[in-house]
């Protein structure tokens, strides 16, 4: 993991030059700058008093509020604080404006949840998970990823389209099942009481382990809604009853989530759109205000893109904290372990090459939005903000090398004149943009060149997938 991380922001050098400063909005970036700022006040103080702390955490509570949190659940998430970040005063820690850090860290993984909860799949197959929500929150393509999560587990799934109503859900869920190899049960516009009783029939025949219900939602709530689901749940029994909120309506997923949770005791909250450029308040108020665990999270439009939420971590994202755990692990779900190997036999005998270069990049992609990944190395998202990384100039750079013989991409000192011009010209760039490439790249093999070579190895092997 340590070489990966260290590549990541190399390989965003290699791409300077194409680098476009736009304002990339994530979920949380609002409400992190503005704790970051705040606190940044409090460190820069040798001691800390009662008032400078309470007019700290007034800031934090105005931010908490414009990211779209419960005021509630603000009002109380700052007592909290306030509570027993005077008694780190009072002690006149070393560094007092860390602690209060720290105190905030703690109060924020309590109000997400504390523990990671997981989804309950019963050793009786079949088990049942009943997705609801309302329309427009991304049910169906929940319904989809859900499958496919159970599927690389081994489950044999069957998605079931109980939304007759919404024109062409039926025919959505069909073409995502096809595009995940998972069989979906329909029955047109039948009533969706039917279709799942029905479901749940064929499901027993064929020896399906998990069944998941896409069920049908409205624009709001209601009591024909409400009672078709209850309906549902008693013919059912689900193990699971999941619903999907839109992260980016903001307040009203919370009010959504109680107003679900009082008629349909739902077992947990997906957040669909986590990616999105809503405030974030939501994930933060859901728990609190309904008592029911954020399970998972979604966070992007692939089929694979959807996470276990775990508080912790999220909490030091928030923070501005980095998460380098979720990057290890995205790191050990893609990387082939033989390959590791050979390239780290590669850097201790410092033959790092262009085409090893290249396979990183592969690699790197497999792990989900360069962005992304930036914001999970501690201190480095942070220090990135405001740029975001033009996917056309990493596909350019990999033009280049890909536009070179073998013997060029191994050793790069033969390129000349004439060849810079040929690599140039086959990759669609011009010879400075390739100059520039080189130069970084040589950057790179001095970096590794000069690494202090017990860094390799003390680490352990677990960690060094790259």
């Amino acid at each position: 993991m340590y070489l990966s991380v260290s590549l990541v922001p190399r390989i965003l050098d290699m791409a300077g030059g194409y680098l476009k400063c736009r304002r990339r909005i994530d979920m949380f970036d609002s409400l992190t700058e503005k704790l970051e700022a705040t606190f940044k006040r409090l460190r820069g103080q040798g001691t800390l008093s009662e008032d400078n702390l309470k007019d700290a955490l007034k800031e934090v509570r105005l931010a908490l509020l414009e990211a779209d949190v419960n005021y509630k659940v603000t009002r109380d998430f700052v007592a909290e604080v306030l509570a027993d970040a005077i008694g780190v005063v009072t002690i006149r820690s070393v560094e007092p404006g860390q602690q209060v850090v720290k105190v905030v860290h703690e109060k924020l993984i309590k109000l997400l949840g504390e523990k990671p909860v997981d989804i309950y799949v019963s050793e009786r197959p079949p088990s049942v998970i009943m997705v609801c929500g309302l329309q427009g929150s991304g049910k169906t393509t929940l319904t989809a990823k859900l499958g496919l999560r159970y599927k690389k587990k081994n489950k044999k799934v069957l998605l079931v389209a109980a939304d007759p109503y919404r024109p062409a859900a039926i025919k959505q869920l069909q073409m995502l099942g096809k595009q995940v190899d998972i069989a979906v049960f329909e029955m047109g516009q039948a009533r969706p009481q039917d279709i799942c009783r029905e479901a749940l029939s064929r499901a027993r025949k064929e020896f399906v382990d998990l069944v998941i219900l896409d069920t049908a939602g409205r624009l709001h709530i209601d009591d024909e809604l409400m009672t078709e689901l209850a309906e549902i749940k008693k013919l059912t029994d689900p193990q699971e009853i999941l619903l999907v909120a839109d992260a980016m309506t903001g307040q009203d997923a919370v009010n959504v989530a109680r107003e679900f949770n009082e008629r349909l005791q739902i077992t947990g909250v997906v957040l669909s759109k986590l990616d999105g450029d809503a405030r974030g308040g939501a994930a933060l108020s859901i728990r609190a205000v309904t008592g029911c665990p954020i399970k998972l999270v979604g966070i992007g439009e692939k089929m694979s893109d959807l996470e276990p939420f775990f508080p912790d971590r999220m909490a030091s994202r928030i923070l501005g904290m980095g998460d380098i755990v979720s990057l290890v692990e995205k790191a050990q779900e893609t990387v082939d372990i033989q390959e590791a190997e050979k390239l780290e036999k590669k850097l201790r005998r410092q033959q790092f090459t262009l085409e090893d270069f290249y396979e990183q990049m592969q690699q790197l992609k497999k792990m989900g939005p360069l962005e992304s990944l930036l914001e999970m190395i501690p201190g480095l998202g942070r220090s990135l903000k405001g740029v975001s990384l033009d996917p056309k100039a990493m596909a350019r750079v990999e033009a280049m090398i890909l536009s070179m013989t073998p013997g060029e991409r191994r050793d790069p000192h033969i390129i000349n004149g004439s060849r810079r011009k040929r690599i140039a010209a086959g990759s669609g760039s011009t010879v400075p943009d390739l100059n520039r490439m080189l130069r970084q790249f040589a950057d790179m093999q001095k970096m590794f060149k000069n690494m202090n070579r017990f860094k390799f190895k003390s680490l352990p092997k677990n960690l060094m997938p790259f």
